[in-house]
This record gives C-alpha cells, sequence and structure tokens, in this order.
C-alpha cells in the first residue's frame, strides 16, 4: 500500500507541475517542492486547469506571457505578478496563477516572499517570482496578440472560400456551360471520350441507404460540364431534390452492368423504394436502348494518366530571367503532364518553372546547338548522379518547313502576341532566323539593348501574325512604346522605319474544329505564374486564337492562347489529377490589387511568367505545394474540396437484391452494341439494348486566315 501511494503521489506531482508550466513558464517549479503547509484559503483545495493548447505564447523582455482572446479578459498573479488569461487562473477570484502561488500566498513565506520581489532579491523555492511587466509591455503585446487574431480569422474566411469551391454550384447557379473534354486532346481521355453526354447511364454509390455495406444505384447524366456529371438516381423522375455532381472519371463510376459482373447488390433509394413493386421490372423498361459507359472505361482513364516525362529527365527550356536564352533543367516532378522543372544550378533546388510536357517551351538537350539558339553553359560539369537526357522523341514535334523558297527575313514585321504581357498583340520585328523554322522575335519599342528578350517562335507558331491581323478582326493592337502617331497604322509605319512586312503566305492559316464557343467555362493556367491553375471562361474566338478571362479578375489579366494550347483543361481536371484549382477572386481582392497596380506601373520584367502586370492572390489563395502535390499515373480514388461530388446522405434502407445479369460480357470498344438480358425479366424472348458510346471524330478544317469566324 505504501508503495502504491508513493507511485501516486510522484506521478501526480510531475503532471501538476507539466499542468503549471503549460503556456504560463517554463521551469516553475514550486509545486515540486514539500507542499504539507496549510493554507486557510478555498483555493488550496482546487486544481490547475490547463491552458488551452491553441492558446499563443509571446515572449516579452525574456518573460513568456499568454494573452487572451480578448473575451475572458486579463489576471494578474497577486504573488508572482504573471499575467495570463483569467479563465485559465486558479481559484473561483482568480488571484493566483497556479497552486503554489496560492499556498505561498497563504503560507508564513508569504511576507518575506512580498519583501523579497519588492527589494528585487531572487525568489525562494517556495514562492518562486517572474518579474513583472509593465503595463505598456502588456499592452503592447496584447494589441500584437489581438492583430493575429484578426489576421487568422481573415485568412480562414478565406481558405473555407477556397476550399469550399464548387464547380457544380457554380454552374448550376449562373447557368454557365462548360468546354467538352474533347476540346482538349492533350488531357485525359481527350482522344477518346466518345459520346458520353446526357441521358448516359451508370452505376454509382447509393447513399439514400442506411445499410451497412456499400450498395450501388443506376443514375442518368442531366448535365456534363467536363469531366463532371451532374446525376440522377433512375425513378426519381422530375425531381432533382438528390441530383449530385462527381467526376466521371472517379473510380466509383461504372458502366451499367458491372454490379453484375463484380457481385455488387443493385438497391433503389429509401426515398422512391415505394414508388414500385418490381424495381427489375422498372429498370428494363427504362434501360431499353439506353446508352452507358464503355466496360474498359476506367481502364482508358488509367491509361491516359500514364506520362512518359519522369523525375531526373534533363531538359532545355527557356531561361525565365533572359527569354533570348535556353538553360538546363531537371524534371522534378510529374503532375497530370504538367511538369516542375528545377534549373540545373539551383543548389537549393527553388529555381523553378512549370509548364506542360508538350508545351513549346522544352526542348531536347542538344537542340540549342542543332539550330543555332543561345543556350547558356551550365557551371556543372557532369550530371548528377541519376539525371538522363530526355530522349527526343517525347518532345512536341513541330511542322517541317521549306525555307528554301522565299521565307521569313531579318527586319521583317509582323504582329505578335507579346511573352511578357499575354493580354496584348504588339508590333514586332524578326530579328534573326534559325534552322528548322524558327524565329528570333523582338517586340518593338520594348527590346533590351543586349536582345535578351527576344522570344523564340516556330514559324508555323499560333501566337504570330501578319501585317494587318488585329485592324482586320478588330483587335487593338499595341504599337510600340514611345510611338506618338496614333491611331497606329501599319503603311506609315513600314514607311518611317523602311522595313518591309513578312508575306502573309508563310504563317500558319489552319484552323482546326476545335470545338471552343463564347461562354465556355475550363480551367486554364495563368501564365503570369504558371504554377496556378484558375477558374477562367473564354470571351472571344478569333479563328484559332483564344481569349481567356480569369473568373473574377480585370480583362487587363486576360490572355490569348491558341485552341490547341496545353496550358488549357477542361473542367475538373484539377480535382482528378490532384492540383489544386485557384477560386474566382473575390471583390475585396480585386480592389486591393486594382489599387495596388495603379500604383506600381513599372517597366515590362525581364522574367518570363506570361503578364507584365503582376497580379497578387487574395488572402489564402495559396498557390499549389510545388513539394507536397500527389504524384499519379492512374485516376485519383477520392476527390475533396467539392461537397457535392458524392450523394447526399440517407437515413434507411430498402431491401437488396442481385443486379441484373448479363446474357454474355461487354466487349471492350468504345463503338459496341451491346444486347443486355435481364434474367426473370425477358418478356417474349425480347432483347434490351445498351447503346455503348461512339466515339467523336474531330476533324481538322483550314478557312481564311482574315475571315472573322467568330460564333
Amino acid at each position: 500500500m505504501e508503495n502504491t501511494k508513493d507511485l501516486t503521489e510522484h506521478s501526480s506531482r510531475p503532471e501538476r507541475k507539466r499542468r503549471d508550466s503549460f503556456g504560463m513558464f517554463d521551469g516553475y517549479d514550486s509545486c515540486s517542492e514539500d507542499t504539507s503547509s496549510s493554507s486557510s484559503s478555498e483555493e488550496s483545495e482546487e486544481e490547475v486547469a490547463p491552458l488551452p493548447s491553441n492558446l499563443p505564447i509571446i515572449k516579452n523582455n525574456g518573460q513568456v506571457y499568454t494573452y487572451p482572446d480578448g473575451k475572458s479578459g486579463m489576471a494578474t498573479c497577486e504573488m508572482c505578478g504573471m499575467v495570463g488569461v483569467r479563465d485559465a487562473f486558479y481559484s473561483k477570484t482568480k488571484r493566483f496563477c497556479s497552486v503554489s502561488c496560492s499556498r505561498s500566498y497563504s503560507s508564513n513565506s508569504k511576507k518575506a516572499s512580498i519583501l523579497a520581489r519588492l527589494q528585487g532579491k531572487p525568489p525562494t523555492k517556495k514562492a518562486k517570482v517572474l518579474q513583472k511587466q509593465p503595463l505598456v509591455a502588456k499592452l503592447a503585446a496584447y494589441a500584437q496578440y489581438q492583430a493575429t487574431l484578426q489576421n487568422q480569422a481573415k485568412t480562414k474566411a478565406a481558405a473555407v472560400s477556397m476550399e469550399g469551391f464548387s464547380w457544380g454550384n457554380y454552374i448550376n447557379s449562373n447557368s454557365f456551360i462548360a468546354a467538352p473534354v474533347t476540346c482538349f486532346k492533350h488531357a485525359p481521355m481527350g482522344t477518346c471520350w466518345g459520346d458520353i453526354s446526357e441521358n448516359v447511364r451508370v452505376e454509382v454509390p447509393n447513399t439514400d441507404c442506411s445499410l451497412p455495406t456499400k450498395v450501388f444505384w443506376i443514375a442518368g447524366i442531366v448535365k456534363l460540364a467536363g469531366y463532371n456529371a451532374l446525376l440522377r438516381y433512375e425513378g426519381f423522375e422530375n425531381d432533382s431534390g438528390l441530383d449530385f455532381w462527381c467526376n466521371i472519371c472517379g473510380s466509383d463510376i461504372h458502366p451499367v452492368g458491372w454490379c453484375a459482373a463484380s457481385g455488387k447488390p443493385l438497391v433503389p433509394p429509401r426515398t422512391i423504394q415505394h414508388k414500385y413493386t418490381n424495381w427489375k421490372a422498372f429498370l428494363v423498361k427504362r434501360l431499353t436502348g439506353a446508352k452507358t459507359l464503355p466496360p474498359d472505361f476506367s481502364q482508358k482513364v488509367s491509361e491516359s494518366m500514364q506520362y512518359p516525362f519522369k523525375p531526373c529527365m534533363r531538359v532545355e527550356v527557356v531561361d525565365k530571367r533572359h527569354l533570348c536564352r535556353t538553360r538546363v533543367a531537371v524534371v522534378e516532378s510529374v503532375i497530370g503532364g504538367r511538369l516542375r522543372l528545377v534549373y540545373e544550378e539551383s543548389e537549393d533546388r527553388t529555381d523553378d518553372f512549370w509548364c506542360h510536357m508538350h508545351s513549346p517551351l522544352i526542348h531536347h538537350i542538344g537542340w540549342s546547338r542543332s539550330i543555332g539558339h543561345r543556350f547558356k553553359r551550365s557551371d556543372i560539369t557532369k550530371k548528377q548522379d541519376g539525371h538522363f537526357d530526355t530522349p527526343p522523341h517525347l518532345f512536341a514535334k513541330v511542322k517541317e518547313v521549306d525555307q528554301s523558297g522565299e521565307w521569313f527575313k531579318e527586319g521583317m514585321k509582323l504582329e505578335a502576341i507579346d511573352p511578357l504581357n499575354l493580354s496584348t498583340i504588339c508590333v514586332a520585328t524578326i530579328r534573326k532566323v534559325l534552322a528548322d523554322g524558327f524565329l528570333m522575335i523582338g517586340i518593338d519599342g520594348s527590346e533590351a539593348a543586349d536582345g535578351s528578350d527576344w522570344f523564340c517562335y516556330h514559324a508555323t507558331s499560333p501566337s504570330i501574325f501578319p501585317v494587318g491581323f488585329c485592324e482586320i478582326n478588330m483587335i487593338e493592337l499595341t504599337p510600340p512604346r514611345g510611338y506618338t502617331k496614333l491611331p497606329f497604322k501599319w503603311f506609315d509605319y513600314l514607311r518611317e522605319t523602311g522595313s518591309i512586312a513578312a508575306p502573309v503566305k508563310l504563317f500558319n492559316k489552319d484552323v482546326p474544329n476545335h470545338g471552343f464557343r463564347v461562354g465556355m467555362k475550363l480551367e486554364a493556367v495563368d501564365l503570369m505564374e504558371p504554377r496556378l491553375i484558375c477558374v477562367a471562361t473564354v470571351t472571344r474566338i478569333i479563328h484559332r486564337l483564344l481569349r481567356i478571362h480569369f473568373d473574377g479578375w480585370e480583362e487587363e489579366y486576360d490572355q490569348w492562347v491558341d485552341c490547341e494550347s496545353p496550358d488549357l483543361y477542361p473542367v475538373g481536371w484539377c480535382q482528378l489529377t490532384g492540383y489544386q484549382l485557384q477560386p474566382p477572386a473575390s471583390q475585396s481582392s480585386r480592389e486591393s490589387q486594382s489599387g495596388s497596380s495603379k500604383q506600381k506601373k513599372k517597366a515590362k520584367s525581364q522574367q518570363y511568367k506570361g503578364h507584365k502586370k503582376k497580379r497578387k492572390m487574395p488572402v489564402g489563395k495559396k498557390p499549389v505545394s510545388l513539394s507536397s502535390l500527389p504524384m499519379t499515373g492512374g485516376v485519383r480514388r477520392s476527390f475533396s474540396g467539392d461537397e457535392e461530388l458524392t450523394p447526399p446522405p440517407a437515413q434507411t434502407a430498402p431491401e437488396a437484391f442481385p443486379p441484373p445479369s448479363t446474357s454474355r460480357e461487354f466487349i471492350p470498344s468504345l463503338k459496341t452494341v451491346t444486347t443486355l438480358q435481364l434474367k426473370e425479366e425477358l418478356i417474349d424472348g425480347e432483347d434490351y439494348n445498351f447503346l455503348q458510346g461512339a466515339s467523336d471524330q474531330e476533324s481538322n478544317g483550314s478557312a481564311s486566315f482574315y475571315i472573322k469566324q467568330e460564333p
């Protein structure tokens, strides 16, 4: 018994010591001394309440203080002078910060302790004293804590807004239309999406059910927005009460017949289970002639998300500080086909550049030398262990051109998208003709004396245009900086500069049947900060040229991109690949940025990020983490950040019955028509057909370069 008592006594003392010192000050050890002295106050019988673990600790002049949140108020210990949260103080009267102070105050050492404090002598062990801080220091620290609380509240509110963004809510509430997946050939399933559309039936988890096991039910696509689909359980007819959004490429979406093949039960939702007594007959009638996903759909999704680029591969990429040259970089990570490249000379691996693996900005090792492009030699004399050159066949191919006949020449004038301000098309000049159809372009009036801001475009690039393109298509052309004869006239400018225009026939006039329409929603890379992908809208279409607007931002941040740009993605791409999507900016963020941009109109930066004007991210709008992003080569097995990705929960469950089984398996093809026979429900041997999705056949056509084709 004595041993047990001793263990209990010794184990309780460190616990009290921990609670006394936690959040208040370190090394407070009076509780570890003899505490047998009597106390006349009621406080001596109470235990110390531990301080909240999330309470911030502020150090001032060597002392540690804990300050309140404005609701509890502050209190000062009458024994040691400690300032802290009133509610965390000891006793009902909140006069002391700990049991030891309460007991010491009531003990015979009270007078000696107070006298020692007043005389500035070291406190005794029984009543350890902390120097009382001046009121000004306390108030200053308290004000600092209040400011911290306000900033945390703002950040939390913004973070909730960002995390709470839902493509489904955004599209539904505004009746938006999203660009179809077939518009993005570089995206997963972009070339094999088939005719997945409204009324296609799928098997999905049934959450309007309280069975302990996971069950499924059939749902139909009500609306399609990129990869996301608005689904309605079969049997709800026109009732949208339990409609829900989900990503069609998710792991819980299956073609009709999957449950039968996998032995999973089909259970009607609880809300409608009373509507029919024979659900099998209902399904036979509803699904006759309906379309469903191909049986190998999930396999195709997984295959389309396998990327040939791997970490440690070496490439040549544009130098973001000197556009006229390239540098060696190493693939750090691959996310959805997007590469985070780290320049080889970056010791801390923070000097990076984001682009897609099909971007025209990256090339195989040796490309610069082969065409005569400027190249920055690395100080690293040999490859680092594990690094290897990327095979040349993995890079995007450019169209072969014949430079033997009439061709571009140095000094010729043209119009080009400014790589440092992608919202403008400017007057430009060919500064150098390279091999294999590549050209070095300079923006008139904005060029550096050493040509460090020249940019490399291929002759077939959709970012360069013949003289007069903007005027004919009613696009504002940005004249050379400092040019005073406005409005700008090409005829006068060519005469004044003694220049000639590049021949129209040398430019790329191919206009593919891209499928984009004005007003369509998508996810687009902000080329000002290539690591960010934002909610965006197509606002204008000129042939193959798209004007991309970032929702919530002013038009000055728009950018011109090609319809086949690898920097555009379908709605739901970020969710599918695990990349962080930046939601539309709030009004307060726009106003804040508008004020700052007016005060900072500086000269064009030489660092290639896209736009000339830098955009501040709204509070809480954090860029995607470069190190914590998940690496995936297949389909994500779970989604987050969207409350409508799964059907709403339910309360009770009906009795389950086995799903209808098929008389034969689906043939893995996008163009298969499969006969589905439901057991016990065949009437006179009649067959019931499920039509598999057929592939879209996108045709590339050509059009007159000067005919306005803006839908």
